[in-house]
């Protein structure tokens, strides 16, 4: 773990809480001036813990109503069929998470979709034709109960 102390830690959550938060204020909910504030926010920014900002949109809202966990085996376990299926896994754009799991399954892939129709469409036209895919199951959520949670971090040293 990077040697992240008390005010690091304190600065994450604020922008956990809210991205858009001045500097001028996470150096005040830190107990920070501004100008240490900001040379941390930057060193934390070029280390690579935090990794950008983005804005949090209500998937319905933009008719996004259909979450879907896709479960991908694949044929052959080799490091190149695992590569191969990254690289394709990361080309859909309707694939907003994906993890290598162990298991039943290989791959476990969040897809966010307009609706049931969308789905058979990604399903039938690029999903099935993946490389080296032996299986695909397909999870269905019916209620979004917490997404994009706030991390649960350490206590800073």
């Amino acid at each position: 773990m990077p040697n992240l102390d008390k005010f690091d830690i304190a600065i994450l959550k604020c922008l956990q809480e809210d991205a858009r938060a001045t500097n001028v204020e996470i150096a005040e909910k830190v107990n920070l001036s501004p100008s240490p504030c900001l040379r941390r926010i930057r060193n934390l920014e070029r280390s690579g813990i935090i990794r950008g900002y983005t804005a949090d949109i209500d998937r319905k809202e933009v008719g996004l109503g259909l979450t879907v966990f896709v479960e991908f085996k694949v044929v052959q376990h080799s490091r190149e069929n695992s590569e191969a299926q990254q690289k394709a896994l990361l080309a859909i754009p309707e694939i907003v998470s994906c993890f290598l799991i162990s298991g039943t399954a290989d791959f476990l892939a969040e897809v966010v979709v307009e609706d049931l129709a969308a789905y058979e469409r990604l399903l039938t036209e690029t999903l099935l034709t993946l490389p080296n895919v032996s299986d695909i199951r397909s999870n269905f959520a019916i209620r979004s109960i917490k997404t994009h949670g706030p991390l649960k971090l350490p206590e800073g040293k």
